[in-house]
């Protein structure tokens, strides 16, 4: 009987441990809305914006543009991605990548 008590006890904490890291990823996901939404508003384009977690640090964000935004140098995009990742992210990441998709056909 003790074995069942130590088993249930085992699964339980499993399962509770699992719920943090599901709300964690709720989490890092609203975050990374928001900061494509604050990119949005200053650049016109909404970037993809992903994460990295890594035994509970923020290791990477990765902000992808579909094309190079018009009017905005890259240190801009730096700048802005950089204030969008600190206002919205309860942690400083590692690395922010930034990166543009383009056709591969010059058109």
């Amino acid at each position: 009987m003790r074995t069942f008590g130590l088993v249930c006890t085992l699964a339980a904490a499993w399962l509770l441990a699992g719920c943090g890291a599901v709300d964690a990823m709720k989490e890092g996901f609203q975050h990374s809305q928001d900061a494509a939404q604050d990119i949005e508003k200053s650049v016109g384009s909404r970037p993809l914006v992903g994460f990295n977690w890594s035994n509970g640090s923020l290791t990477n964000v990765t902000i992808a543009f579909e094309g190079v935004p018009k009017g905005v140098s890259t240190e801009q995009l730096v700048a802005l991605s950089r204030r969008a990742v600190a206002a919205r992210f309860k942690q400083a990441p590692d690395n922010i990548v930034i990166s543009y998709t383009v056709p591969a056909q010059g058109g």
